[in-house]
């Protein structure tokens, strides 16, 4: 990313970046019948605008940005293959949506990205680097647990799945797992994580892994002082377990080195296109989107609503 911010932009710059899939996803099952004056579903689109419009609201960012899954990093597939190979296939229903949605996303001039062959985790953590090395604070909307691990004092996350929509931080983080947001890979690499179909080492669950990292800090030093660990079967497991220990460290650290790189004017909110707008929300029938479209519009004809997706 590059920028030239002013004295006036440096008061306040917040990225918020938004898990597309998950939240297309969360939208699409959330709403379950829906569809448009021609009879196409629209569930997912109603609902994806409808929950970006909230968290906007609430993160109140300067800079926006969607990120889209573009598929499995080859990287991890090699060292795993039965990595998310458990995950069942996009509804239908669904994917004849996306596209919609970011037509959406291009007519409320939303930033959206997709990278072939990167997963959308590596993507975010690369934009988060960028973001905070610029100088912004990063709110990433996910309820993926992998983002714990980029939690910082300039990183938070939005779990759309805590009804409470707390920021989260250092401390969330560790009231949930027990360990700190640097342990956060070490934690899920001993436990395991059934989501993306990563096996942890037998007997070892997720309160077991935080007690072992509070007692050692972190695998390396587990596993140089193996001998600590009082229980024999523990201690057992540990070592027969040691090599896919290893491996799921690789698996679970997000990439944060993939090529994403966007400049900040690019992500930077900006007024939607209001006729745009208006004939989308006509062709699907969103009639209260289109009345508050119409409430919103000011009398220059700028155009700034708070649920239709600008910032």
């Amino acid at each position: 990313m590059q920028s030239s911010p002013t004295s006036e932009s440096l008061a306040r710059r917040r990225l918020l970046i938004v898990d597309g899939h998950a939240f297309a996803y969360r939208a699409f099952f959330a709403i379950r019948s829906l569809s448009a004056p021609d009879g196409a579903a629209t569930n997912a689109i109603y609902g994806f605008i409808r929950m970006l419009g909230r968290m906007q609201a609430r993160v109140k960012p300067s800079h926006l940005v969607v990120v889209w899954d573009g598929g499995l990093a080859p990287e991890r597939t090699a060292l795993h293959p039965e990595y998310k190979a458990q995950r069942p296939e996009m509804p239908r229903s669904l994917e004849e949506q996306l596209d919609q949605i970011v037509a959406y996303l291009c007519a409320a001039n939303i930033f959206s990205i997709m990278r072939d062959a990167c997963e959308a985790d590596d993507c975010i953590a690369a934009l988060t680097r960028q973001a905070v090395a610029d100088g912004l604070e990063v709110v990433i909307a996910s309820s993926d647990k992998d983002f714990m691990q980029l939690v910082s004092p300039e990183v938070r996350l939005l779990n759309p799945s805590e009804k409470t929509d707390a920021l989260w931080g250092g401390e969330e983080v560790r009231a949930k797992t027990g360990v700190e947001p640097a342990q956060i890979v070490d934690w899920l690499s001993l436990a395991g994580d059934a989501v993306d179909n990563i096996p942890g080492a037998p007997g070892v669950g997720s309160k077991t892994a935080a007690d072992l990292l509070r007692q050692f800090g972190s695998i390396d030093s587990l596993f140089r002082r193996i001998e600590e660990v009082r229980s024999e079967r523990l201690r057992a497991s540990l070592q027969a377990s040691a090599e896919a220990v290893r491996r799921n460290q690789k698996l679970v650290r997000l990439n944060s080195d993939v090529q994403c790189e966007v400049s900040l004017e690019e992500l930077a909110c900006k007024p939607g296109d209001t006729a745009a707008l208006r004939h989308l929300y006509a062709r699907w029938g969103f009639k209260s989107l289109l009345r508050e479209l119409e409430q919103a519009q000011l009398p220059a004809g700028d155009f700034f609503p708070e649920t239709a997706g600008a910032c």
